[in-house]
C-alpha cells in the first residue's frame, strides 16, 4: 500500500515520497508533508531556475535562493518563474 500525505501545496491526500529527500528536519518535514507529485513538480522547476538563471550549486547565495523559491513552491505561495520559459501547449 503506498503511503499518503496531506499535502501542503495541494491542500489534499495525495501518494507521499519514498524517503526524506534530504536528511534532517527539512528532509522529514517535506517527506511527512509533501506529495510525491508536489516534489516531482518542484525538481522539475528548479532545474529550469538553475539552468535559466545560470545559477552555480557552489554559490551559497544560490542554494539559499533555491531553498527560498522551494519553500515557496511547496507551500502554494507566489514564488518565481524561469524568464523565457514557455509551457509546452498539449
Amino acid at each position: 500500500m503506498t503511503r499518503t500525505v496531506f499535502c501542503r501545496k495541494y491542500q489534499q491526500e495525495l501518494e507521499g515520497l519514498d524517503k526524506a529527500p534530504y536528511p534532517g528536519p527539512k528532509g522529514e518535514d517535506i517527506y511527512n508533508n509533501v506529495s510525491k507529485r508536489a516534489w516531482e513538480e518542484w525538481q522539475t522547476h528548479q532545474t529550469r531556475l538553475i539552468n535559466e538563471k545560470h545559477l552555480t550549486m557552489t554559490d551559497p547565495a544560490a542554494r539559499k535562493y533555491l531553498m527560498e523559491q522551494m519553500g515557496k513552491f511547496l507551500s502554494g505561495e507566489d514564488f518565481d518563474q524561469a524568464e523565457g520559459y514557455v509551457p509546452e501547449q498539449k
